[in-house]
Order: C-alpha cells, then sequence, then structure tokens
C-alpha cells in the first residue's frame, strides 16, 4: 500500500480474456471455499497521500489490513501476508500519520481452522507493501507465486532486497500475466500494475456466493473506486488507470463481488474465520 514502513512514507481486455475470468462450470467449485483473517488495522490521520489530485487532504481513516485463504482440491493459497510479524500483539504503534495495530498472527488463524503454515502449498501477495507482506518467513515451505515484474521491483536495489529479505529462499513460480492457478478457472491472479510495478488482484468463482474480486490495492475506499482516485505513492499513474478500466470491465463481465481489501465496509459483509463463503 504504501512503499515502506521507515518511509510510509490495457484498457478493457479482449473477449478471449474477459471470457477466460468468466466463471465457468466446473466440479471443484463446490468444494473451494474462501477465509477471511483479520492481518491488522491502519488509522490514518490524513489520507492526502491517497488521491494525487488532493481530494482527502486533511481527512482522517481507517483502512482494514485483510489476508485470505482460499481451500481448493489441488492446494490451499493464501492471498496477502498482513503487517509485520514483529508487530503482531504489540499493541498501536505510530509512525508518521500511520497507526498500525496487528493482534494475531495468521499461524494462530490458521490454527483456528486445523491449519498449520506448513499446510500452505500455495502463498501469493498483491505487491509488495509491507502491510501486505509482513508474515512471510512463517510460510518458508510454501511455494510463492509472484508476478515477474513484481520480483524484479522487490529485488531491484541492496536496500529493496534487504526490506524483502523473508522472501529471497522461497520456493517461487515466476508469472507474467494473468495467471489461472489450478488450470480450472477457479482461482485466477489477475495482472493490474500501477500501484507497484507487478501489483495483482484475485478472482475466485465460488459455487454459490459467485464470482468474489479481490483489489489488492488498485482501490483503497469506496469512494477511490467510485471517483478514480490514484494514490500519490503509486509507482505509475497512467497504467493504474488502465488497470482500473480493465479491472472494472471484467468486473461487469463476470458479474462479480468486488471487496476493496482496506475498505471496512466491504470487509464487514465478508464472514471471519472459521466461517467462510463457498
Amino acid at each position: 500500500m504504501f512503499k515502506q514502513l521507515t518511509a510510509i512514507s490495457l484498457l478493457a481486455a479482449g473477449s478471449a480474456l474477459i471470457a477466460g475470468c468468466t466463471p465457468q462450470p466446473n466440479d471443484t467449485a463446490a468444494s473451494l471455499k474462501l477465509y477471511t483473517f483479520d492481518c491488522g488495522t491502519i488509522a490514518v490521520s490524513d489520507l492526502d497521500s491517497f488521491s494525487s489530485s488532493g481530494d482527502y487532504a486533511g481527512i482522517q481513516g481507517t483502512l482494514t489490513n485483510t489476508c485470505y485463504l482460499v481451500r481448493h482440491p489441488q492446494g490451499d493459497l493464501l492471498w496477502d501476508l498482513g503487517l509485520p510479524l514483529a508487530m503482531v500483539g504489540t499493541g498501536p504503534q505510530t509512525n508518521d500519520v500511520f497507526t498500525l495495530t496487528v493482534e494475531r498472527s495468521l499461524a494462530d488463524q490458521l490454527a483456528d481452522i486445523g491449519l498449520s503454515t506448513d499446510d500452505i502449498e500455495f502463498i501469493s501477495i498483491s505487491h509488495s507493501h509491507f502491510d501486505h507482506s509482513g508474515q512471510a518467513a512463517l510460510f518458508s515451505n510454501s511455494q510463492w507465486l509472484v508476478n515477474q515484474n513484481e520480483f524484479d521491483h522487490m529485488f531491484a536495489s541492496p536496500e529493496s532486497s534487504a526490506q524483502n529479505a523473508a522472501f529471497a529462499d522461497l520456493n517461487k513460480t515466476i508469472i507474467n500475466g494473468d495467471h489461472d492457478i489450478f488450470g480450472d478457472s477457479s482461482v485466477t491472479i489477475l495482472d493490474l500494475p500501477g500501484h507497484t510495478p507487478g501489483h495483482t488482484a484475485l478472482q475466485v468463482n465460488l459455487a454459490q456466493a459467485g464470482p468474489i474480486l479481490l483489489t489488492g490495492d488498485l482501490y483503497h475506499r469506496t469512494l477511490s473506486r467510485e471517483q478514480k482516485h490514484v494514490p500519490r505513492f503509486n509507482t505509475d499513474e497512467p497504467a493504474t488507470r488502465l488497470s482500473m478500466d480493465r479491472f472494472e470491465a471484467l468486473a461487469t463481465a463476470s458479474g462479480a463481488r468486488v471487496i476493496i481489501q482496506h475498505e471496512p465496509k466491504d470487509v464487514a459483509t465478508l464472514p471471519v474465520a472459521p466461517d467462510f463463503l463457498q
């Protein structure tokens, strides 16, 4: 979401690509489950940096920080890894305009549903900002699915390499463009650059709840989506706007329910683990 804690500081796809992300009948859909985990809270005393046009200057807000587990017959995928593990249980921590809180680790929340970190076959992060990548060290036995451009961004310099050291030795699969994780159109990583060079979102096609789109940080708030606000800290504003257009085309084509991962109102509509959507 932001560059790092120390800094705290494309148009619509062609019809074939849209069809590829549209829910398709398959035998595994009925067994898919989507769990939501609480990976922290971010209170922001001034949201000015969240719009390049100055729409949020002086406005306060609270952002949810969520992680998601997709259970599929071929393996479990953990989407986003939350605030840093070192912050768990330490109480509110303030840096500049941000006050960060995370009460429980992903390991503890997985244990609530009878899983350990070693049971997770796949991990993927929407992007490499610290609030989405903070507990990677727990998943040393998982396969990391990572966009090529995001991987290059994470290890572009000694400084960024040090910040992402927990990912350095993970087994990884480099992906380019959209990626159908299980080969059955049930769970797809969507290539939506701009927030970072390899930013992604996730589509999960559930049997009962229907298609769900998890935005990553394409949007941070409902108003951001409605008015297409682009944060000042995005790496590429024109690419972000193209990704927004493509995302909205995909959402319309699939009839998906959109979950803005940092929007409390969206997250409040989801069951919290151990409950789940299917």
